[in-house]
């Protein structure tokens, strides 16, 4: 009896053990999806403000997207470089949250606003020879004249645009990103009302064409920095960090680390990045219609990306909080909660793209316009291509943010430069030229580079977790592994 009793307790603690597990497993899903969803959001809304600018300009005409397609690859490859230094402000200030050290948080968000005023200042003056750089590296003249007029709007964004991410990241941080959100969802029809007014000459603007657009996104985006510290002076939790008290201060110390932490993260971007605009000036090579047909079919990847992205800055943030709070169990359920959230929206989104994949394009060009049949066609046609493109740029993008939340950046950044130039950018190459397949080869040999930078980075955080949860201890704070 007294043995029968023992194997009935026994199963009965397994279930409660499992049973345990699983309300820890579920309870994660929980605050990464409140987390994520407001942060996704605010994504969604940046991207609808650049979405309503291309909208505005593809009635233009098809030059007119091509120019725009140019000049977003000179401007996000100047984004890029420094978004690096800003995102590193999250994993700094969660763990700091975790670890119940406020003073660290507001010296986290403070070196983050200096290095994006560093960067942005000379990144910002690359803008304005845009028209120079694309001409020397190939492209029509014309083309690259009206992006550089275009550029001329849009290059004083940068820094802007640098400063609200960081504040958002410094409120994520605090699991109260729901602000950036309300200023986004105000700007998104502010941005469209300027940007249509300043392009056509309406609601008493004057008329500056392209060039309209490119500056309605930048007034759009100081106003956007002026809420959100109006907001972080004015409410709580945020005020009683006092955010830009000792803001002229002096701080080497964290600043060094926030550069060692965050030149990294822009390398990567810069890596994948660098290969999306080596991919469109690829497409230039091969003509206008191919160009604006990667333009549309690459906007869309980029309003799929952001549900993930909002995803996986809640898994940096989720990550760092446990990190700092010491619980390895806890880090590794709050990286694959935020994967398997990211692998099924993307899967779910592909889908319905792939279904509407012909209707899809003629939201940016004018289905009823006989020049436009071909880029329409090729755009619907590089949508089918991009399906598994979609899944894999979805999970790697979560799976870097897990790895962030660890201070892991230079690791997955050789990972990049293998995935992405060594892999990614030889295959694109060869399929699209080498094989003749033109656009779809290109994109083909994108999404193998995805593939190769998702298995690693996946692998990277599930060996680093499991070693740390089995050893009880956790992934140290003050520096990458």
């Amino acid at each position: 009896m007294q043995n029968g009793s023992d194997g009935s307790a026994a199963r009965e603690s397994t279930a409660a053990a499992r049973e345990s597990a699983r309300a820890l497993w579920s309870r994660e899903m929980r605050d990464t999806v409140a987390l994520a969803l407001p942060m996704a959001a605010t994504q969604l809304g940046q991207v609808a403000m650049m979405t309503t600018d291309l909208a505005l300009i593809g009635r233009l005409g098809g030059q007119a997207m091509a120019a725009a397609s140019l000049a977003h690859t000179v401007l996000f490859t100047c984004f890029v470089l420094g978004m690096g230094l800003v995102a590193a402000v999250a994993p700094l200030a969660a763990q700091a949250f975790g670890a119940r050290e406020p003073r660290m948080i507001r010296r986290a968000l403070r070196v983050g606003l200096w290095a994006a005023v560093i960067a942005g200042v000379p990144l910002t003056a690359v803008q304005f020879q845009g028209a120079s750089i694309l001409v020397a590296l190939g492209q029509d003249a014309a083309t690259a004249e009206l992006a550089g007029r275009y550029l001329h709007g849009l290059a004083w964004s940068l820094v802007p645009s640098w400063i609200f991410v960081a504040m958002r990241n410094f409120m994520s941080a605090l699991n109260r990103p729901e602000p950036a959100l309300w200023i986004t969802l105000v700007a998104i029809p502010l941005n469209g009302l300027l940007a249509y007014g300043l392009i056509h000459g309406s609601l008493g603007l004057p008329q500056l064409g392209i060039m309209g657009a490119g500056l309605a996104t930048s007034i759009v985006n100081a106003a956007m920095c002026v809420a959100i510290f109006t907001v972080a002076e004015t409410m709580q939790p945020f005020r009683k960090y006092h955010v830009l008290g000792g803001l002229l201060r002096p701080d080497w110390v964290l600043l060094r680390r926030l550069v060692l932490l965050g030149l990294p993260i822009s390398g990567a971007f810069g890596l994948e990045y660098g290969l999306f605009a080596v991919a469109g000036l690829m497409m230039g090579w091969i003509g206008t219609t191919a160009l604006a047909a990667h333009q549309i079919a690459f906007q869309v990847a980029s309003i799929l990306f952001m549900v993930p992205f909002g995803i996986s800055m809640a898994a940096t943030v989720r990550v760092g909080q446990a990190l700092g709070r010491r619980d390895p169990a806890a880090v590794r359920r709050a990286g694959f909660a935020a994967i398997a959230l990211a692998f099924a929206f993307e899967v779910a989104m592909t889908i319905l793209i792939a279904i509407f994949r012909h209707r899809v394009p003629a939201l940016f060009l004018d289905a009823g316009d006989a020049a436009n049949a071909a880029a329409i066609t090729m755009a619907a046609t590089l949508l089918l291509v991009g399906a598994t493109f979609f899944i894999l740029d979805g999970i790697q993008t979560v799976a870097a943010g897990s790895l962030r939340g660890l201070n892991d950046t230079r690791v997955p950044l050789g990972m990049a430069a293998l995935s992405f130039w060594v892999i990614g950018l030889p295959v694109a190459y060869g399929l699209g030229f080498g094989a003749s397949l033109g656009a779809v080869g290109i994109w083909a040999g994108l999404t193998i580079g995805l593939a190769t930078f998702a298995v690693l980075l996946v692998v990277r955080f599930e060996r680093l977790t499991r070693a740390t949860k089995q050893a009880g201890t956790t992934l140290p704070l003050d520096h990458s592994i």
